[in-house]
């Protein structure tokens, strides 16, 4: 077997990490043309273009895209008892953490200088759409870990697609973690195909207002594509293919690295898996555990994609520079397996979630930490962050004030909305002080209903 892991030595380098460095090469005008025709067929031809698609990219075409509460009901008896307490059990954990969350970003109060009184209220979207991976692995805990933020979050409505399996159903395991989450409705169809059914809705299929949940790049396209089209809202990551860094310096087994680079590198090609550290002779005993590992891996062909493309071991300086590497790979996971990992948390800038220790695998935060494992890939964790409540909840603004604030804020509004050329903008504010300043120190208790509006101000745009 060739050598899995790529070695690239970057001791010394010079010049600009993000030209040393690979990019992810997901998109590319061949995956985003393919989406298009597939999200244009969905929206023309809904359920049948549905069908068709499914049956083109999944070799099945299910009896029905809606999966009915007695085949849900069914796998929960079906699924093994241990399995099932496994998911109450991830449930527990993922609802108590979102709850946190939740109540660390309620709405606040502010009163400005001029006593203008704001509050912000947290609203939940209507109707929430989960996309949950199927194809090589069935993800049932990606149903707990996007459908129970949304109900954290108080959606209403939660609804899940996933592919069908060859059978054309929708695995036990899946539909078993839709009725342990509270799910509303199941869809059996996946792809690009579920993304456009979810956002322009078909005949069976009612269309949601937020599409959330990982995919491989065909899937993530698809919502970026949506949300640009208006349909629909995505968070701002991109949940694509899975990710790993892992930073070692030798503190630990090197097992333990190679074992957790396999372990993302499982979810099969597009991925990207890689070990930084500042010792050869670290990197060299992580890349042999590794090739061991794969020999023995049931998923073999999958880990060894993802590895022949995206697997690489970095050797740098010292663990700045290896903090450096991170940053710019903003990988999805990043685990610190060295002697001190809370020294280099501070250096962390771009990473969608952070494992310190060599006691903390990613794969605990896979399944029972709590958070989501929906996390930004592709190096959108520069600018994104992991899935949680915030992502079905909206900020509406609300504003109050009295007599006295009108007065005191009216000159600078006026100012500012003549600048602009909105004479009514400036208007609204001058009448009301003039209200105010001609009713006197009872303003408060009246309603200027008898105030009459210039004419000027119907120059309003």
């Amino acid at each position: 077997m060739a050598q899995l892991l790529t070695r690239l030595d970057l001791r010394g380098a010079t010049g600009e990490l993000r030209d040393l460095l690979p990019s992810p090469k997901l998109a590319g005008e061949g995956p985003v043309e393919a989406v298009r025709s597939v999200l244009a067929a969905v929206r023309a031809g809904g359920d049948a273009s549905v069908a068709e698609l499914t049956a083109r990219f999944d070799k099945v075409r299910p009896a029905s895209l809606h999966v009915p509460q007695a085949d849900i009901d069914a796998a929960c008896r079906q699924v093994p008892a241990e399995l099932l307490a496994a998911l109450e059990e991830a449930a527990r954990a993922i609802r108590s953490f979102h709850r946190s969350e939740l109540a660390a970003h309620r709405g606040f109060e502010h009163t400005s200088e001029h006593g203008i009184r704001t509050r912000e209220m947290l609203v939940p979207v209507a109707r929430a759409g989960c996309y949950v991976p199927g194809g090589r692995a069935p993800l049932a805990s990606t149903v707990l870990m996007t459908a129970i933020p949304a109900r954290v979050a108080g959606v209403e409505q939660v609804v899940v697609c996933s592919p069908p399996s060859p059978a054309g159903t929708v695995p036990a395991t899946v539909l078993a973690a839709a009725a342990v989450a509270g799910v509303d409705e199941v869809y059996a169809v996946g792809g690009a195909q579920a993304i456009g059914a979810m956002a322009y809705g078909t005949e069976t299929v009612r269309p949601v207002d937020v599409i959330v949940g990982p995919g491989n790049s065909y899937v993530a396209t698809a919502q970026r594509l949506v949300a640009q089209d208006g349909a629909v809202g995505v968070p701002s990551a991109f949940a694509g293919p899975s990710e790993v860094v892992v930073v070692a310096d030798g503190s630990s087994p090197a097992e333990y690295a190679a074992l957790d680079l396999v372990v993302q590198a499982e979810h099969g090609p597009e991925g990207l898996a890689w070990l930084v550290c500042w010792s050869e002779e670290v990197a060299t005993a992580v890349e042999a555990a590794v090739e061991r590992f794969v020999a023995a891996s049931p998923r073999r062909a999958e880990v060894t994609a993802t590895l022949e493309h995206g697997g690489w071991s970095v050797i740098v300086d010292g663990p700045r520079e290896a903090m450096d590497v991170c940053n710019v790979v903003a990988p999805e996971h990043l685990e610190l397996i060295t002697a001190e990992p809370e020294g280099l948390v501070p250096l962390v800038r771009s990473a969608g979630a952070v494992f310190c220790g060599p006691w903390a695998p990613a794969s605990v935060g896979d399944y029972i930490a709590g958070p989501s494992h929906v996390l930004p890939t592709a190096r959108s964790a520069r600018f994104s962050s992991a899935l949680g409540t915030q992502d079905f909840l909206k900020r509406v603004h609300l504003v109050a004030l009295g007599p006295r604030e009108v007065r005191l804020v009216a000159p600078s509004v006026a100012a500012l909305a003549e600048a602009e050329g909105l004479s009514a903008h400036a208007e609204s504010v001058l009448l009301r002080a003039r209200f105010v300043a001609n009713a006197g120190p009872g303003a408060a208790a009246v309603t200027p209903a008898a105030a009459s509006v210039p004419a000027r101000a119907g120059r309003e745009r």
